[in-house]
């Protein structure tokens, strides 16, 4: 009679290293399991992160923060290393721009380039400072309004209202003819216009604050024994920094207007320095004969003013929670 038991065939002879002795005697073959395959994998990005890429997407932003991180670096540094000073008086008058000099000369011999670079720097020394100043003191008493409202925020917001009457360039016109000796100082021009300035930033800042103080983690954080100022400055004021920052960038860019308009008009920045508004007005003269002397500082404010807003727009849209033209 045939053997009808199945055959193990040569080909599914078991491995020996898949085989192992149980602890009966008894040979035991192991099947090996593959390991399960993962269909996709999320990663987890943090808040700052997600600000990063949706400001990388906007690409005008991006490229004015280049353009303007250029124009600040070399307003900074490119005075120093530049061939020519600011004071410097060369034998060539009123000459076109050249190799020798890229923006040409004034009437006396300055390198205009030289002046440029100065009056840049002076200009974005101001407007850093301001933004500084106006941005720190805004935010906390718009804070402080928003925060603890009732009669705290009304004395606040009538202080407000009350400064955002006081017009700026009449208050510098008063002081520059009472404090002579300081008023051709940038420092000095810098923190006038910073106590006029911040204004703005507060009743943003209030705004937020008016919304946020209502929220969950507010109420939680006063469950839990939080302090008021521990509230405002640890949770409330890092919820509010998006309108901060962009708030800042735009002071920023009426800074620099506002001290270029205060130059122009002789109550700002006055010589042996220089600044962009005072080299506007000292080439306005010359517009037509000598153009290079009017147009260049002309064109750095165009750049630093427009680059800013750009700049601006790119973080408002980067801290908006509700922003949906990127997946971040």
């Amino acid at each position: 009679m045939a053997d009808t038991r199945p055959r193990q065939g040569p080909s599914e002879a078991p491995d020996p290293e898949d085989v192992r002795r149980s602890e009966h005697g008894a040979q035991v073959h192991e099947v090996p399991q593959a390991a399960p395959e993962r269909e996709f994998t999320i990663v987890r990005r943090s808040q700052a992160q997600m600000i990063v890429r949706r400001f990388l997407a906007h690409r005008l932003a991006v490229a004015s923060l280049i353009l303007l991180l250029l124009v600040i670096i070399g307003s900074l540094v490119g005075g120093r290393v530049w061939k020519y000073n600011y004071a410097d008086i060369t034998d060539e008058f009123s000459t076109a721009p050249s190799l020798q000099h890229p923006m040409g000369t004034d009437g006396i011999g300055h390198d205009s380039m030289a002046q440029i670079l100065r009056g840049a720097q002076k200009s974005v020394q101001v407007a850093l400072l301001v933004a500084l100043l106006a941005t720190s003191f805004g935010a906390v008493v718009g804070a402080v309004a928003g925060y603890y409202r009732g009669a705290t925020d009304s004395v606040l917001m009538r202080f407000t209202d009350l400064v955002l009457t006081v017009p700026l360039i009449a208050i510098l016109a008063v002081l520059a003819a009472t404090l002579a000796d300081k008023a051709g100082n940038w420092f000095f021009i810098a923190l006038i216009i910073a106590a006029l300035s911040w204004t703005y930033i507060a009743r943003v800042v209030r705004g937020q604050f008016l919304s946020l103080r209502e929220k969950e983690f507010v109420e939680a954080a006063r469950a839990l024994g939080a302090s008021d100022r521990r509230i405002i400055f640890r949770h409330l004021l890092p919820n509010a920094a998006g309108a901060i920052i962009v708030n800042a960038t735009i002071t920023v860019a009426v800074a620099i207007l506002v001290e270029t308009a205060l130059s122009y008009l002789g109550i700002g920045i006055r010589p042996p320095d220089t600044s962009l508004g005072l080299l506007i007005q000292d080439g306005q003269q010359a517009a037509t004969t000598r153009p290079w002397l009017f147009y260049f500082p002309g064109l750095i404010i165009i750049i630093i003013a427009l680059t800013v807003n750009f700049v601006g727009d790119g973080l408002r849209d980067a801290f908006d929670p509700t922003q949906t033209r990127v997946r971040a």
